[in-house]
């Protein structure tokens, strides 16, 4: 029995410093980087997208951004650089046409949803050369995140976190009541079409991490977890943040092990984590 439980204790001293080992890699450190700044990004914009019910809207200018990456192979430039274009022009497009009612806002989305998955599609398909691979486009490869990739997650993460707290209060109106904002002098139509760009942009750096398929859970399932224990629009954004992050790093941590991609386990260790939030809830509240 004392063998078992020395070899025991040895196995789990070498999972430790075989961990710790990790971080003397660049890769391993540019990915809890980028896992960081994600959270932090998605962790504010998140909160919006779920308080202002605009989840599906987010999903539409997700999978419309793969249009630009196709565009970006084909025309030679990078494909983020392409994605983010395309992502930013689909934001603005379905909120003008939302705003005017040309169509119903769930058939502007399907459009460029679909629209936006087959231009990239066609366009990966008609360029010269090797294919490319698109499985950390869709699923997400945080290790591949690179020194740049880092630099504009931080230029996002610092833009995301100024502007909400410099606007905070007009924001956090606009989100639960845009009638109510009005009446106060709140320039309602600014914020909504800078906070469509930012939830675009938003989407495009975290391509890398989560992937277009994956992504869309990383701006919802943080909030939904923190939602289950507090209403508050500030204390959700701040939990959002802390649970991203130790999701991402969690799923990180699983994805060496199990030798599996990333943004799959990413988004299955956060959903393991509101599972465990909804039954220590049911437990303790009854509901």
């Amino acid at each position: 029995m004392a063998r078992c439980h020395t070899g025991s204790l040895k196995n789990i001293f070498t999972s430790r410093m075989d961990l710790l080992h990790l971080f003397k890699y660049d890769f391993f450190q540019h990915a809890v980087l980028a896992a960081l700044l994600m959270s932090i990004t998605c962790g504010i914009i998140g909160t919006y997208i779920v308080s202002r019910r605009m989840v599906f809207i987010s999903g539409g200018i997700t999978h419309a951004s793969f249009g630009g990456v196709g565009l970006g192979y084909y025309l030679g430039f990078p494909p983020l650089a392409g994605a983010a274009i395309v992502a930013v022009l689909a934001a603005l497009t379905t909120e003008n046409l939302t705003r005017r009612k040309v169509l119903r806002n769930d058939s502007i989305i399907a459009i460029l949803w679909s629209l936006g998955m087959a231009i990239g599609i066609i366009f990966i398909y008609l360029s010269p050369g090797y294919a490319p691979n698109l499985m950390s486009y869709l699923f997400g490869s945080i290790i591949t995140v690179t020194s740049t990739d880092l630099w504009l997650m931080l230029a996002l993460s610092i833009t995301v976190t100024a502007i909400f707290t410099l606007l905070y209060r007009p924001i956090l109106y606009v989100a639960f009541d845009e009638q109510f904002s009005r009446i106060r002098g709140i320039p309602v139509m600014f914020i909504n079409y800078l906070l469509i760009v930012l939830v675009a942009l938003t989407i495009v750096l975290s391509i890398r991490i989560a992937g277009i398929i994956l992504v869309l859970s990383v701006l919802t399932i943080p909030q939904n977890i923190t939602n289950l224990f507090t209403k508050r629009f500030s204390h959700i954004m701040i939990g959002s943040v802390v649970l991203g992050f130790i999701g991402s790093l969690l799923g990180l941590i699983l994805s060496y092990y199990m030798d599996i991609p990333s943004g799959a386990c990413i988004i299955f260790t956060l959903v393991i984590l509101y599972m465990m939030a909804r039954l220590i809830k049911v437990v303790n509240f009854g509901r």
